[in-house]
């Protein structure tokens, strides 16, 4: 069943949390009005009901580029996006696809922010997640929505429960412990071009994880607030088929990438 948001809800204001050895991001605070260039990713896929509000909410005197990464939508969510302020790139279908080709889209911008299309995510978040990178305090700071305020029906247990194992499997392996794999995040562009990033699926967010921390970058968490989408099913949670087929491709890039070593190859 389709949920609609039904009111703002707005970022916690807990402190963001260090989770490793090689972790930062005690000294962050709001950004800058002006520094770094940052470029706003968003993969989409049929996403007509939410994209236009979603680009429309961004806060611009932060962000400098609105790349919506449409992967074959059949409805009108480029239209949507374009009306909105956002660049439209088309892709084939493949979450890790849309963020791989956004990420080479957004030439010169220093940092990243991928978010989703289906106004989730709140984007006053960004400031929280942009602030380590702009201090030069973190190399990678990723959402928890785990540890932040959650509306009624936003997420699945299964989904938290995912967050949870995956991260304490990258905690035993690289002794960096994530309560999500949410896929609002931020890192410097350059930082994850150097990655080597190979996983096109669902399969990304886990890699991108992992491979920061086999690399013992410096890695923080925030809790943000999350929302019920703003309209539409979704793609992983909305349907068992679309569950298991993300789920498959979360554990087949886990296996291969842990079997490379604690250290990059």
């Amino acid at each position: 069943m389709t949920r609609h948001r039904r009111r703002p809800a707005t970022l916690t204001t807990k402190p963001h949390e260090s989770l490793g050895p090689g972790d930062a991001c005690a000294n962050a605070r709001q950004p800058r009005l002006h520094g770094p260039s940052v470029a706003v990713i968003i993969p989409a896929f049929n996403e007509v009901e939410s994209i236009g509000a979603v680009v429309a909410e961004l806060p611009r005197v932060l962000v400098d580029r609105v790349i919506v990464v449409d992967g074959g939508s059949t409805d009108a969510t480029r239209q949507r996006a374009r009306e909105a302020g956002a660049e439209v790139i088309e892709v084939g279908r493949g979450y890790g696809r849309a963020c791989f080709a956004g990420a080479q889209a957004a030439t010169g911008a220093d940092i990243l922010v991928f978010m989703d299309g289906d106004g989730a995510d709140d984007p006053a978040g960004i400031a929280a997640l942009i602030a380590p990178i702009e201090d030069g305090t973190g190399d990678f700071v990723i959402a928890s929505r785990a540890r932040g305020e959650r509306e009624p029906g936003s997420m699945a247990w299964h989904q938290l429960l995912a967050g949870r194992i995956a991260g304490a499997l990258t905690r035993l392996l690289y002794g960096v412990r994530y309560t999500d794999m949410c896929a609002f995040r931020a890192i410097r562009r350059d930082t994850l071009l150097a990655l080597g990033m190979r996983e096109m699926t669902y399969g990304w967010n886990l890699e991108m994880q992992m491979r920061v921390a086999q690399r013992q970058l410096r890695v923080c968490e925030v809790p943000v607030s999350y929302r019920c989408r703003l309209g539409g099913q979704s793609k992983v949670a909305g349907s068992l088929s679309g569950s298991l087929e993300a789920a498959i491709n979360i554990l087949s890039a886990f296996a291969r990438i842990a079997r490379q070593g604690s250290r990059p190859g």
